[in-house]
């Protein structure tokens, strides 16, 4: 099969891939995204489609919630994904509550049962030993590892808890790390973050967990020119017998996303040769058809499992019937990223163009309903109702100034669209006339990919109210049209 990277144009940070029978799955950092850590599945490693959410909600804070806070920029970090026994395990870090979490699951579809765990084990790396022990790297700057409990409860009484690597970097070190049992070394691979330069990938070797791990930094690799290194992730033994890791880069304000990189071992270490470009890996159904990653959707009866909530939802001020997606308010906002019940997808790029129809009849004054561009120097383009008639409002937040800025003009019924570039991290935001021409609002919004919310920009239906709670938007006939790489 061929495929070209990045093999996913969208933000799947800090992945974690295993291989189960003939079939990869992946898990990734949600953040403060729910339901989250969307597990994905794959025959070639190449190419991916939606498999389930390990969790719906955490319910662990009210700031989860956005009731009188939030959680951007925290939330679910870095999962650690294995399979013990026919078992699925998931353990990860939320950094808003300093607790770590471990789901289970018989199949990877689910249903997925949350475990107790004790700790907060830090950019986990998991690993299920062939004696039966059970072992967690985890740490940033100094690395650790722990031996658990056979449950992954606790940390075991007397077992392994030893420091493995240690690096005074002032920036964050050695972290990510994964933990790995390969013939007759114990590898863990880590991402290196240096002050200098941009970062790298690490590997480090021990014939006994508790011995001294040689190595260091083994690849420093670009992709397309982004000055930025692929790194973080870990290897997979590929369907036939070779390897390959599976990696994130930077990529502006789209985000963190997954990129492959072959391999080969030489005298028990890992040699790379190149990022390629162009990928051709094994497949176990060569002819399969994969479900895209984001999707139109006609918001009727329900909405699809590929849309996710920005924050944890408020249902009770949700409904989905045959006329559309119902978003009722119940609290004042400023604008999207104070609104709850901010229902999103990933934008993919290079490109991507959003449109939706809104229904405006419901909106009390003061209240905004439409398309969101959602990161922290967000970008609006919704329908208000003023005192004197509906308005099509474009709002926009600087990035260098936080400044906020609006262009006005009387609604007509339009439906609304958020156009993304890539290429040159922009959004342009405006309505869609009776012959289906673009009409801008505004100038053409520069994004900016900051750890503000630490996540790569998603396109969401927002609704809030200004001024009075109470009223309701409805949305119909979403469609999503993503310009792809050609391989």
């Amino acid at each position: 099969m061929n495929a070209v990277n990045p093999v996913i144009y969208a933000d799947y940070p800090d992945p974690d891939v295993v291989l189960v029978g003939d079939t990869y799955y992946m898990v990734s950092t949600a953040m403060h995204m729910f339901p989250g850590a969307q597990l994905l599945r794959s025959y070639d490693l190449m190419h991916w489609e939606h498999c389930a959410y390990v969790y719906d909600t955490l319910g662990e804070t009210a700031a989860q919630r956005m009731d009188g806070g939030n959680i951007y920029g925290k939330g679910m970090w870095a999962a650690s994904l294995r399979v013990r026994s026919g078992v699925f395990h998931v353990v990860f870090t939320s950094n808003d509550t300093g607790h770590s979490y471990h789901f289970t699951a018989e199949h990877p579809e689910g249903p997925w049962t949350r475990q107790p765990m004790e700790g907060f084990w830090y950019d986990p790396g998991l690993l299920f030993d062939e004696d039966g022990r059970v072992y967690i790297a985890h740490g940033n700057r100094t690395v650790h590892i722990t031996e658990l409990t056979d449950d992954l409860s606790a940390r075991k009484p007397g077992g392994l808890d030893r420091v493995a690597l240690t690096d005074d970097n002032p920036r964050l070190g050695w972290e990510g790390s994964r933990l790995m049992h390969i013939g007759e070394w114990y590898y863990l691979f880590n991402i290196h973050w240096r002050p200098d330069r941009m970062r790298a990938m690490g590997c480090f070797r021990s014939k006994t967990l508790d011995g001294d791990f040689e190595g260091g930094e083994f690849m420093e690799l670009d992709l397309d020119d982004r000055q930025s290194g692929v790194a973080q992730g870990g290897p997979v033994q590929l369907l036939d017998g070779s390897w390959a890791l599976l990696l994130f880069q930077d990529h502006g304000a789209v985000g963190r996303i997954p990129v492959v990189v072959p391999f080969c071992w030489v005298d028990g270490w890992p040699v790379v040769d190149e990022v390629p470009k162009r990928l051709s890996l094994p497949s176990s159904h060569p002819a399969y058809a994969y479900a895209p990653l984001y999707t139109s959707d006609e918001l009727r009866d329900g909405w699809s499992v590929l849309w996710q909530w920005n924050h944890e939802p408020h249902l009770d001020l949700v409904e989905g019937d045959a006329d559309g997606l119902h978003i009722t308010t119940d609290r004042l906002a400023a604008n999207c990223t104070e609104a709850v019940n901010t229902l999103t997808q990933r934008c993919f790029g290079p490109k991507c163009m959003a449109e939706v129809t809104v229904h405006a009849e419901g909106l009390k004054v003061g209240d905004h309903a439409g398309l969101c561009a959602l990161m922290g120097c967000f970008a609006e383009i919704t329908v208000s109702r003023r005192a004197d008639g509906l308005s099509l409002v474009h709002t926009r937040k600087d990035a260098q100034t936080g400044g906020i800025t609006r262009a006005e003009r009387p609604w007509q019924g339009e439906r609304l669209y958020a156009a993304f570039d890539f290429n040159a991290d922009t959004v342009e935001m405006g309505c869609i006339d009776a012959n289906g021409g673009r009409i801008p609002l505004g100038p053409v919004h520069r994004l900016f990919y900051r750890l503000d919310h630490f996540m790569g920009c998603r396109v969401g239906l927002c609704m809030y109210a200004t001024q009075e709670c109470g009223g309701a938007a409805r949305f119909t006939d979403f469609a999503y049209h993503v310009e792809e790489e050609m391989i």
